[in-house]
């Protein structure tokens, strides 16, 4: 079938040269990384698809406000520009800046979580699950079921079961839940998009037992754009939306949250933020929520997934808002839960082309944090998240391509890896791997 690409709404006024080993070049360094992606120097990646977190190109009208960034340790100028901005795109009583998604979850999470609680969620990505856990809590994930069949094509894959989160409150107690925690778009089921509706029926359970609603919004805009083009009656609405914020601006959580960014992340004005980081953030904030950007940062992912539905290679269907993942387990199916597919596939991946990945399964997911046994994950995915405004078509295509190559060879790929050393937390980021001998 002939596949189209959506062009770029922009024109490229820098360029950043890249650098391709030889295959030899990437096993032997590889090897040396002790088969852990985030081991690698980023130099030897010729795509760095790890994560589209902060790794994004900044527009020229970004890099002018990092230029005006004002400095001053308390009340920037640039903070109240971002306080405006988020202001005006979420309507929220106060916005508070730190310096990443974690940072919110440091500052949030020990104020509402801690022993005898628990968290539940749509679906945990792996720093909100380390997050909760080193509260104490406890986490429980109710995605709703067709998300656990990445070949079954349906909108909103990323929605909460509603009736199996209220069936579980019932079970721990609503006394015991110290937090509801919505993904938008949800990372760990595939990038899949949350449906206004389903939000509202989680938002009126959370209400109904007494329990706060985190909206982790990390890709509000990607998610806005799923809802306006596919849930009825939003066609016509606009897209609106590293911060924390409250609905309620007189909120007592408010003083809670300032007293903590203050002693993890600095004054609550910059919250672990530069002034002219700051000034990029607010700027950016608009920029993400143009719907000719959105189009292209769809359109970008949805033909990497048109590529490898010519090509039978299965994902979590449909594309989700910011990159494929490939289903690992569907690849390599001889390669058990506890040899990690995943991780093996995103090896591979850099192996074959010099394509850093990640993996989403069950190596991500780690240990139970109660008996220290291996967890099996309901996916074995590698994620392939694609930046913003980085890579052109010509990229696109060396994806695809090296993922065809891979999948001509899988038979050939025996047996997955042994973990040789671990760290207690968030394993997947310092972990020491080995090859299983056939």
């Amino acid at each position: 079938m002939a596949i189209k690409y959506f062009p770029e709404p922009f024109r490229i006024k820098a360029v950043e040269p890249l650098r391709m080993l030889s295959a030899e070049e990437r096993a032997a360094k590889i090897a040396a990384a002790n088969y852990n992606l985030f081991n690698l120097a980023g130099e030897d990646c010729y795509i760095d698809l790890l994560t589209d977190s902060g790794t994004g190109a900044m527009s020229q009208e970004q890099w002018a406000g990092v230029m005006r960034g004002d400095e001053a340790y308390a009340g920037s100028s640039s903070y109240y520009k971002l306080l405006e901005a988020g202001k005006d795109i979420f309507n929220y009583g106060y916005i508070q800046p730190v310096h990443q998604g974690r940072a919110a979850e440091k500052v949030l999470f020990p104020i509402l979580l801690g022993k005898g609680k628990f968290a539940i969620s749509n679906m945990f990505f792996d720093t909100t699950r380390a997050h909760v856990e080193l509260t104490g809590a406890r986490c429980i994930d109710c995605v709703v079921a067709v998300a656990k069949d990445p070949s079954h094509r349906a909108p909103f894959k990323g929605n909460m079961d509603v009736e199996k989160l209220k069936k579980t409150i019932a079970e721990v107690g609503a006394e015991n839940v110290g937090l509801i925690v919505m993904t938008i778009t949800n990372n760990s089921a595939g990038g899949q998009p949350v449906s206004m509706q389903n939000m509202r029926e989680v938002a009126e359970v959370a209400k109904a037992n007494g329990i706060t609603l985190d909206i982790d919004a990390a890709r509000y805009a990607e998610n806005a754009f799923f809802v306006q083009r596919d849930e009825p009656g939003y066609q016509n609405k606009s897209n609106i939306g590293g911060m924390i914020g409250v609905k309620d601006a007189n909120s007592p959580l408010i003083l809670k949250i300032k007293a903590n960014c203050i002693s993890y992340e600095g004054f609550f004005t910059y919250g672990g933020l530069a002034g002219r980081d700051l000034e990029a953030l607010a700027i950016g904030l608009y920029e993400g929520i143009d719907n000719d950007y959105l189009r292209y940062r769809i359109g970008q992912v949805e033909y990497l997934a048109a590529r490898l539905d010519d090509a039978g290679i299965g994902y979590q269907t449909p594309a989700g808002g910011h990159g494929v993942f490939v289903d690992a387990r569907a690849m390599l199916p001889h390669i058990p839960y506890n040899e990690y597919p995943g991780q093996v596939l995103a090896i591979e991946l850099y192996k074959e082309a010099g394509i850093r990945s990640c993996d989403i399964g069950s190596y991500m997911l780690g240990n139970d944090p109660d008996t220290g046994k291996q967890l099996k994950a309901d996916f074995e995915f590698t994620r392939l998240a694609i930046p913003r405004r980085v890579y052109t078509q010509a990229h696109i295509d060396i994806m695809a391509e090296a993922l065809i190559e891979i999948k001509k060879r899988a038979h050939t790929i025996k047996r997955g890896y042994r973990i040789t050393w671990e760290p207690p937390i968030l394993r997947h980021f310092q972990a020491h791997l080995e090859p299983i001998a056939n």
